[in-house]
């Protein structure tokens, strides 16, 4: 071949072998392409043709340390090949030593975090190989230090969290761009999908562990790590246990939309492909969904419905009262007990009480039955009801059950027909010594479903409204049973707070005060908090967060402690006055200091250790010398 025929040849061959490369490259990639504009339209289509385990994990150790018998490595993995460019996950993983195979975690963190490393050697420490994935491809911590090495790259795509590169926030669109799998709109396009596809691939990893039996591998994740740890047990069956928390509820669509919910429901490609819900209805196995009562993420209302067909037998529940995205000891254990149970067998959790709610009263007055499971000794049962339809700044109040015989019985007095009505209960179980992560942590807790009812059907049951507003909110006779805390451990920060201010029965009325009674062992600063329409629970009302500091002097006495609206002041400047107690949706109290304004200018408050224990009582509205019936002998401590 002369240089003239050489050169003809690969003027015209080389670019059709880059061509040919270039669509070899596309067809490895992990997906087939969507042809001639036909995308997925249910979660069948979404998933056909994919199989998270052929492909190369091309697994390596970044890093590797002991934290005594526990090893802990950084690894990375291939996630899969997409447009032509390889995605690579890192992650914490953590084992123990062990002459057995090992049960296995995968752990998915949420929203704007990393990978754990606390998480998996918690884990770790329990008898469980376990691998916390960095999916939001931020920066990850090996304790105070900052890991610096090779991290999550998403290559041609982009599912971090917030987006790294991607300008448009695709877990709320699934609009095209040059981000996304599909120039059209697509379920493909939303990243959730490529979340799930991680921890389908972490689930190969784990698997594929020398020390992992992989028949016994379970899922836990928190709020985005929520929602994907409920999608990946409906669609992977490797999943054989899973413990979701605050997220995976699914959507209910609303028209118009529900208080507070500011926007329409998903769409219906959305609801098919991406919603909780069509993954819900795939679920097999055991399921604990682990949420507080007033999450802004995982809402309650959602769980009662969309969760209501899974079998009982294979689904539990754990939710705190009266806190938003975090839960107390008693409950956040039960998520271990339920790893316990089926990934290991050590453990029995009692079964979902039985909870009956009867309308058709002699008196009118709702009436609640729960029955707990009896297989383990019950150390209480609290039966909780609320008549208020926002599920973030509801306030649930405690219907004082009784005890008779084997179940637990309480009267759900109500203020008006026109309202809904909410119910469930919790059973506080005593928890074996080797679960006892704190000598405080002596019970762990079970809760029932969630019966809600219409209002029209309240008034078809013949349902009166026989309760009566009350001036005095809290005797303080039984703590803080119907507050939350949070940095209650912490004597500068603690604070506790109640939205028993937004239930009408105890709304400030017009021209009132806020009283309260306090003990002070030591010169204390006061803060009182009060936050107004949260979450826009009242339609066209401003919203603000108001404090006012109150000095204490050190007494064994108790001290009066007296607020009027004009005592309060905006942490915002452009915040106007608050005119009114009627749109409160909580109060808090605590040591914590905050920064407020006064006339425009910049005034920090409080800030300071608090001295002593924590003591009120009677706190209360007062009009004048109208005042609530108080008990001088009630109060409580910390």
């Amino acid at each position: 071949m002369n240089k003239l025929t050489r050169a003809i040849v690969l003027l015209y061959c080389v670019p059709a072998l880059l061509l040919a490369w270039h669509a070899a490259s596309f067809a490895q990639d992990s997906l087939p392409s969507v042809r001639d504009g036909k995308v997925p339209q249910n979660l069948d289509e979404l998933w056909l043709g994919y199989d998270p385990r052929p492909e190369p994990l091309e697994a390596q150790v970044a890093r590797e340390w002991k934290e005594g018998d526990i090893t802990c490595r950084v690894v990375l993995f291939t996630i899969g090949t997409f447009k032509g460019t390889k995605s690579r996950l890192a992650a914490f993983y953590a084992f123990p030593r062990s002459e057995k195979k090992l049960p296995a975690l995968l752990h998915i963190h949420g929203g704007g975090q990393s990978a754990q490393l606390s998480e998996v050697i918690s884990l770790a420490r329990n008898g469980y190989a376990a691998l916390s994935i960095n999916w939001g491809g931020n920066r990850m911590s090996i304790g105070r230090d900052v890991y610096d090495g090779p991290n999550a790259d998403w290559g041609a795509v982009d599912a971090t969290h917030p987006p790294q590169r991607d300008p448009v926030n695709h877990f709320v669109t699934l609009a095209p761009n040059a981000f996304t799998l599909d120039t059209v709109e697509s379920p493909r396009n939303s990243a959730w999908f490529l979340v799930l596809i991680a921890a389908r691939r972490a689930i190969t990893f784990l698997e594929s562990q020398p020390e992992v039996d992989p028949e016994r591998i379970g899922a836990c994740g928190h709020s985005m790590g929520g929602k994907l740890t409920t999608d990946l047990a409906g669609i992977d069956r490797r999943v054989r246990v899973a413990v979701p928390s605050c997220g995976g509820t699914g959507d209910v669509p609303q028209e118009p939309p529900a208080p507070g919910r500011g926007k329409p429901g998903p769409s219906p490609l959305v609801l098919r492909c991406i919603s909780d819900n069509p993954h819900i209805e795939r679920i097999a196995c055991p399921i604990l969904y682990l949420g507080p009562t007033n999450d802004f993420n995982g809402h309650l209302d959602n769980l009662s419905t969309t969760w209501r067909s899974l079998p009982a037998d294979r689904v539990r529940y754990s939710i705190t009262p009266h806190m938003n995205h975090l839960h107390r000891p008693e409950f956040a254990v039960t998520q271990l007990l339920w790893f316990e149970q089926h990934l290991r067998g050590a453990f029995a959790v009692p079964q979902t009480p039985r909870i009956d709610l009867n309308l058709k009263t002699a008196d009118g007055i709702p009436a609640v039955t729960v029955t707990p499971d009896a297989a383990k000794p019950v150390k209480s049962v609290d039966i909780y009801y609320s008549i208020d339809p926002q599920v973030e700044t509801r306030f649930w109040r405690d219907a004082l059950a009784v005890r008779k015989g084997e179940a637990w019985v309480a009267a759900c007095p109500i203020l008006s027909a026109e309202q809904p009505l909410l119910v469930f209960a919790n059973v506080l179980y005593e928890l074996p010594e080797p679960y006892r992560m704190t000598q405080k942590l002596a019970f762990f807790g079970i809760s029932s479903k969630v019966i809600s009812v219409r209002p029209e059907e309240l008034q078809a049951a013949g349902v009166k409204a026989t309760d009566k507003p009350s001036l005095l909110i809290d005797d303080g006779a039984r703590g803080w049973h119907d507050w939350f805390q949070t940095n209650w451990d912490h004597p500068p920060l603690w604070t506790a707070w109640t939205r028993k201010v937004k239930d009408p029965k105890w709304r400030g009325p017009e021209g009132a005060r806020l009283m309260l009674e306090i003990r002070s062992a030591g010169d204390n600063t006061l803060v009182l908090s009060f936050t107004s329409n949260s979450w826009g629970a009242f339609a066209k009302q401003p919203t603000g967060t108001y404090l006012v500091e109150k000095k204490l002097r050190a007494s064994s006495a108790w001290q009066p402690v007296s607020v009027s609206l004009d005592d309060l002041l905006p942490t915002k400047v452009e915040t106007p006055p608050l005119k009114t107690w009627q749109y409160l949706t909580e109060l808090g109290l605590g040591a914590g200091g905050g920064t407020v304004f006064k006339n425009g200018t910049e005034v920090k408050l409080g800030n300071r250790t608090w001295a002593g224990p924590r003591e009120f009582r009677n706190l209360r509205w007062e009009i004048g010398t109208r005042r609530a019936g108080m008990d001088k002998g009630m109060g409580t401590r910390e």
